[in-house]
């Protein structure tokens, strides 16, 4: 340590709150970074939708993954070298991303730098917890949120930037220098803190849990994979489903009966909890399954520059960010039902606008369902969790808004698989509608040929076969990319659908006006 710094000054924890935002942003940031890169990364590898969704998935399932488990390895470790290492570990993973040549070493190099971020997110929070006093707490809090939720509104941004002005690399290497400056200054300005009395680890309920997660994750994903003939039928589907549902059984019978659980199953005997978490899982479904989707339809259908696509995203942030404490606001005043039901309505209403997206959709007709998002999303979340935690027990609130917050990233990664494997089912069924639709020998098809031959022959200096041979090449491909967005659009109205179906259990939730416990933060 500098010898200069004096952990009982003042001015140290507002250090460390720095040291700790630098991690917070970058850890959140490549959440959302890389979803204006997905048409960049198919080209660059020549992968489909079904693999390059690993890139994003990967890195929010295992992120989930690690979060419970940062407060033993903290309480083991310390709490400054698990930071530490946390953030050495990121760093690493966004090096190797950024060296990666083929898309399994991508999505490899993806898994090392989420559980980084995992660890990263719930350690530096506990950190910020410890340094501040109650009275400081909140405000302290408040600046750790802006840095989560920055990252979020410029990820998509700062990622078409560096896309269109550099390479896609560039991405992840961005992250090394700073990385390398955060390191230093954890180093340099954190204190060690270890606590002396840690509980065991519970192992059969990570690996359960692991297993569990990602074994279904693959079944959802693979299961309409260009490779797998077999659709949900093969072998390897059927495996892995029977591999997820032992796994499943396994993790709910040792969180049950182990003395120190990985996840306090007890607290879904709350009604209100269970409930709220279901609505919070639909929540993520829809919100970072609708941030995958609309930068491939943006970027591959109406010819937008990653650059362009990630700044649509900007105001949406914006909003949230503006509408969400006037959201907790109101549930402090009124049932928070009412606020959570106006904006799963609302997201419900802004999905089904992307439903009739075409290539010919204006700017406008883009946007306004956007910013109504950004709306409904600032609605949602405070109010609800609000309602979450109403009957929790003051001690336990720590590990309830956690898991909370774990079950968002869950249902991120849930949201952004089923649309993916959707999205490739509804591609194929609109290919098949429309050739059986297209008949060479009408008169309406022979005259487009000729005219498209005609516009070939100039550019091919009048040789005529392969003109022809363009014309009908230029068909074919006009029809995959009106297939590609009308399943867009059908995906979005299925997320539509499955969203307007979360209000009903918002209805069901009991709240009482005097029930009320401290709001956690969102590890957006």
């Amino acid at each position: 340590m500098v010898p200069s710094l004096h952990f009982d000054h003042s001015s140290y924890k507002w250090w460390v709150l720095a040291n700790v935002m630098i991690g917070t942003f970058m850890a959140v940031l490549d959440a959302t970074i890389v979803d204006v890169s997905l048409a960049k990364l198919m080209a660059a590898f020549g992968i489909s939708v079904d693999k390059v969704e690993w890139v994003i998935t990967a890195y929010m399932l295992v992120f989930a993954v690690m979060l419970p488990t940062a407060g033993w390895i903290a309480d083991h470790f310390g709490y400054k070298r698990t930071y530490f290492l946390a953030l050495a570990m990121f760093t690493l993973g966004s090096f190797l991303c950024g060296q990666s040549w083929n898309e399994d070493v991508l999505i490899l190099s993806r898994i090392i730098q989420a559980t980084g971020a995992g660890l990263l997110m719930p350690t530096g929070m506990a950190i910020i917890t410890r340094e501040f006093p109650p009275r400081q707490r909140g405000l302290a809090l408040g600046f750790w949120g802006i840095a989560a939720a920055a990252s979020v509104s410029l990820g998509p941004m700062i990622g078409g930037y560096l896309i269109d002005n550099i390479n896609w690399n560039s991405i992840f290497n961005v992250n090394v220098p700073v990385g390398i400056i955060g390191l230093f200054a954890t180093y340099v300005i954190q204190r060690e803190y270890k606590t002396e009395r840690a509980r065991s680890f519970d192992v059969v309920g990570f690996i359960s849990m692991a297993t569990f997660l990602t074994t279904l994750l693959l079944a959802l994903t693979d299961a309409n994979a260009k490779w797998n003939t077999g659709g949900w039928t093969s072998p390897f589907i059927i495996n892995c489903l029977i591999i997820s549902s032992l796994a499943l059984m396994v993790f709910i019978v040792t969180e049950a009966t182990v003395k120190h659980p990985l996840i306090e199953m007890s607290l879904f005997k709350d009604f209100n909890f269970t409930v709220a978490n279901g609505v919070l899982f639909i929540f993520g479904f829809g919100m970072f399954g609708s941030t995958f989707l609309l930068p491939l339809y943006l970027q591959n259908s109406l010819g937008y520059t990653a650059f362009q696509a990630g700044s649509l995203f900007l105001p949406v942030g914006l909003i949230q960010a503006v509408t969400a404490p006037v959201a907790g606001f109101l549930s402090d005043k009124i049932n928070p039902k009412i606020p959570s039901f106006c904006g799963l309505l609302l997201l419900a209403f802004s999905l089904s606008i992307n439903g009739s997206l075409s290539l010919f959709s204006e700017h406008y007709q883009i946007m306004i369902p956007l910013y109504i998002r950004g709306f409904a999303m600032g609605l949602i979340f405070t109010p609800l969790t609000t309602i979450a935690l109403s009957n929790v027990p003051r001690q336990k609130t720590g590990q309830a808004s956690g898991l909370y917050n774990i079950i968002r990233q869950l249902g991120g990664s849930f949201g952004i698989a089923f649309m993916s494997s959707l999205l490739i089912r509804r591609t194929i069924y609109h290919n098949a509608v429309y050739g059986q639709v297209v008949n060479p020998q009408s008169e309406v098809f022979q005259n487009v040929v000729r005219g498209l031959t005609r516009f070939s022959a100039d550019a091919l200096a009048g040789n005529q076969s392969l003109a022809a041979m363009r014309a009908q090449a230029l068909i074919a491909s006009h029809i995959a990319t009106q297939s590609f967005v009308k399943a867009v659009g059908d995906v979005f109205l299925v997320a539509a659908f499955i969203t307007l179906a979360a209000t009903i259990p918002v209805l069901l939730l009991r709240y009482k006006k005097n029930s009320h416990v401290e709001k956690p933060v969102a590890l957006d």
